[in-house]
């Protein structure tokens, strides 16, 4: 046993080589298993992407098929001057076309629902669900729910009522009177539009809107509109061209006793020849043609609405033509809710009347109502801005406030239209997560952080914390950022504008130093060292310079307490790096410099002129005049002696005045040594 465990380990190699290989072929074999079975078994999710982009597809798709079969009802017109009707060979090819490619996108979306999972009932109670993703589920839910009307919407009607089944019914001579079965395309449009509404609500469901603008949205329910009216002047030009055709049937009738005899063959294009004797024969002695011409008034047959399409010879006209005169006319009644139409006694027509009356009702009502919801979605936060500006005007007024800040504050809600459009970015920030508010912060301001100086010194994750604890801030001109001596509670740095910063060095009298503060610069420095101080104070610093904006400034700011929280995070901010760059672009540093500066060259002045002096009179030495001169020298000294008794009789009644500044600030005070240590 204790050979075992003193033997190496090499020939235990062997063995652990042979093991991995063999589990790294049963995970291969496994994985590969695994994909071959999502491949095979390919389950969609409803919310996924390709999905969102499948139902935007088919419902464009849907529109366009519903637009595609009222275009059949076009295809019948009557040959002016020949007293029979045709059929548009030609016209019925291309729509058919079209109305295939239609149904093949109705077949793709039947069979991505076999294979679409589900949300089962019963894991709704919180979250979105659970997704139900077993095939033969799914297969059974579908085929008990939607799979009847999804069949029934992606049937070929259309194309078998125009090629087979008009056909047949013309055959035995009936001409065109069976025209009229084109109405069951109608009947199709029931399971279609079963099919696209819970389309729409699904899509509202999954992306919660169906058109990303306002206007792409009020064009979307004005389609809907102008699809109505293209059914509906569809339908009423295939009426007109029945009733035209029920009143040559009906006066060939009461002619079937005549010589010639009148036949309903006489009345179709592709039946009766044009050499044909006895139909011209016919043709010349008939009196259908005058008695069923809706431009005679004598005719005692009463066309009703639909005489408008043989008065003006839009049954004879091209195919463009008559679409968008039939377009017009289902516009025009649509919207004035069937008034201007002139109907007869005929069950048929007053039945259509009261359908174009009642659907013109509905669609208006919804066309205008959803009209005005997208159009007002677009100008509500201007609407907000204006009451939002009529209330502070009455406030303003009701506190009776100053001329001049009533003003400053118009200016002030201008500019922040201006610059915001009355949208709150924190309000949206906030509401998304923490993840994704790092992200967006990061790209709004990192590039303009970076602008600082002071920050370019930085690297990206200490940026990256700054970053997502900035805070925007707008001023107008004239405005004052912080007071000199009030407490400095956030820094504040220049994205756009001039700032002018100044300072009295504590209301010092003779001292005055102003600068001009431009993008990148700073302002409210002491509010650093505060924070880089261990176990600082929680009294905030007092401000040393007075920062008022010379022009609208659009900065960020950082709170006394998030500069702290990055100051105690973060050990790299204290680094003799950021404390040479700090003091190089800190004002407050700089004019202590500068005064320092001042002061040294102040004294070297004296120092030297000092010493010319003593050289002049060293110069100009005469023992004879050594006793004038010692005389000289005294009387100096005594003057010299009484002005200091005076000044420091001065300085003594200024001690006295306990109210005196100057008891509080010298000449210039040296900042702050911030705690720029270096950890280790």
């Amino acid at each position: 046993m204790n050979t075992l465990f003193f033997r190496p380990t090499s020939h235990l190699r062997r063995f652990r080589r042979r093991i991995t290989q063999n589990d790294a072929d049963a995970a291969a074999s496994e994985e590969s298993s695994s994909l071959s079975i999502l491949r095979h078994y390919q389950i969609l999710d409803p919310n996924s992407e390709i999905v969102s982009r499948w139902n935007h597809v088919f419902l464009i798709t849907c529109l366009i098929s519903l637009f595609i079969d009222p275009l059949y009802f076009y295809l019948p017109y009557v040959v002016e001057g020949a007293a029979c009707m045709s059929t548009d060979t030609q016209i019925s090819l291309l729509i058919t076309y079209f109305r295939s490619l239609a149904d093949v996108f109705y077949l793709l979306h039947m069979l991505m629902k076999f294979r679409m999972a589900f949300v089962a009932p019963s894991s709704r109670v919180f979250g979105r669900g659970e997704l139900v993703m077993d095939p033969i589920q799914i297969r059974r839910r579908y085929l008990s729910s939607d799979f009847i009307i999804d069949l029934t919407a992606t049937l070929p009607l259309p194309q078998i009522v125009i090629w087979y089944v008009i056909p047949a019914t013309k055959s035995n001579g009936g001409g065109h009177s069976n025209n009229t079965l084109a109405l069951i395309v109608l009947i199709q449009y029931i399971p279609r539009l079963f099919v696209i509404f819970p389309l729409n609500q699904q899509i509202i469901k999954t992306t919660g809107f169906i058109a990303k603008t306002a206007w792409a949205g009020a064009a979307y329910n004005l389609l809907l509109f102008m699809l109505a009216s293209h059914v509906l002047g569809a339908s009423w030009y295939l009426a007109s061209i029945g009733r035209q055709h029920s009143c040559w049937e009906r006066r060939c009738t009461d002619e079937l006793n005549r010589h010639p005899p009148c036949k309903i063959t006489y009345f179709d294009c592709s039946i009766s020849e044009a050499g044909d004797v006895e139909r011209a024969e016919w043709l010349n002695s008939t009196g259908v043609l005058s008695r069923c011409d809706a431009k005679n008034d004598d005719s005692d047959f009463k066309f009703g609405m639909f005489a408008d399409a043989f008065t003006t010879q839009v049954a004879s006209s091209s195919f463009i033509e008559k679409y968008l005169y039939c377009l017009w006319w289902g516009l025009r009644n649509l919207s004035s809710y069937g008034q201007a139409l002139d109907t007869s006694t005929y069950l048929g027509e007053t039945t259509f009347c009261i359908v174009v009356c009642i659907f013109g009702l509905i669609l208006s009502a919804q066309l205008i109502g959803n009209m005005q919801t997208y159009l007002q979605s677009m100008t509500v936060r201007l609407e907000e801005w204006r009451v939002r500006r009529r209330d502070m005007e009455e406030w303003m007024r009701h506190r009776q406030l100053p001329p001049d800040l009533q003003e400053r504050v118009r200016r002030f809600e201008q500019y922040k239209w201006l610059t915001t459009r009355g949208v709150n970015e924190e309000q949206i920030l906030q509401s998304l997560p923490l993840d994704l508010r790092r992200e967006i912060r990061r790209h709004l301001c990192l590039n303009l952080v970076r602008r600082v100086p002071f920050f370019a010194q930085m690297d990206d994750q200490l940026l990256d914390a700054i970053c997502e604890r900035l805070t925007s801030s707008l001023s107008t001109q004239g405005s004052y950022i912080v007071r000199e001596g009030d407490p400095v509670n956030e820094m504040s740095f220049i994205i756009r504008g001039q700032m002018e910063s100044s300072t009295t060095n504590g209301g010092q009298t003779g001292f005055y130093n102003s600068i001009t503060l431009r993008p990148g610069d700073f302002c409210g420095e002491e509010l650093l060292t505060w924070a880089l101080v261990p176990n600082s104070s929680l009294n905030l610093p007092c401000s040393t310079r007075t920062a008022k904006t010379l022009t609208e400034v659009e900065a960020f700011t950082l709170s006394a307490e998030d500069l702290r929280f990055v100051a105690v995070q973060f050990k790299r901010l204290h680094s003799m790096k950021l404390q040479h760059a700090f003091r190089y672009y800190s004002h407050q540093w700089r004019t202590w410099g500068a005064c320092f500066l001042q002061a040294a060259w102040r004294r070297y002045k004296k120092r030297k002129l000092a010493k010319e002096l003593a050289l002049r009179e060293s110069s100009f030495y005469d023992p004879a005049n050594d006793a004038h001169a010692q005389q000289l020298g005294a009387t100096f000294l005594a003057s010299k002696f009484a002005a200091n008794t005076r000044k420091g009789a001065n300085q003594k009644v200024e001690i006295g005045d306990t109210s005196s500044s100057s008891l509080k600030m010298p000449k210039i005070f040296k900042p702050n040594e911030p705690d720029f240590y270096e950890e280790v």
